[in-house]
């Protein structure tokens, strides 16, 4: 099943899991990552991301998805845009890819991610959205499942078209 692109509200999104840009702390922030602290239910799901305790840059972990209609919170950390010389593309790949064998391994069939480190973290949009396409194709060459990049603005929805356009050809 291919990648679909789409402008929606993660929070909304009925799947099995969603992925939360979250902070190496596990914290409720600003952002999609407030937006789904507080879809879910932030006391409930602070206290289980509390129990976690950290999560490193480009990796992964995963907590209920309490009052969301996804099953699973998928939580990744992104890296912080430095310039793009202190490996950010590789850590950027690796929250995609960990996400993905995260959930394949709670037997999730359908997953939504946001465009990671494009925020606060200050991710250019474009070879963010290269990055994105790049490690979920990747994934979906040898994997079966159903993956949402959700986009929550018209321009960038429009910019990734284009760009998953180009992977297409």
């Amino acid at each position: 099943m291919p990648l679909k692109i789409i402008q929606a509200d993660i929070t909304k999104m009925q799947v099995d899991a969603i992925v939360n840009a979250a902070n190496v702390n596990l914290r409720m922030g600003g952002g999609v990552c407030g937006a789904i602290f507080a879809a879910a239910g932030a006391d409930q799901l602070q206290e289980e991301c509390n129990r976690i305790g950290k999560c490193p840059v480009g990796e992964s972990v995963i907590t209920k998805g309490y009052a969301l209609l996804a099953r699973y919170i998928i939580h990744t950390v992104g890296p912080v845009w430095q310039g793009g010389s202190h490996n950010e593309a590789q850590l950027l790949y690796n929250c995609y890819k960990n996400s993905l064998e995260l959930a394949k391994k709670h037997e999730c069939r359908s997953i939504a991610f946001p465009l990671i480190s494009t925020g606060i973290f200050g991710y250019p949009k474009e070879p963010a959205i290269h990055i994105a396409i790049s490690a979920i194709n990747e994934f979906l060459d040898t994997h079966e499942m159903e993956v949402y990049l959700t986009i929550y603005d018209e321009q960038t929805l429009m910019l990734a078209e284009r760009i998953f356009a180009t992977f297409a050809e």
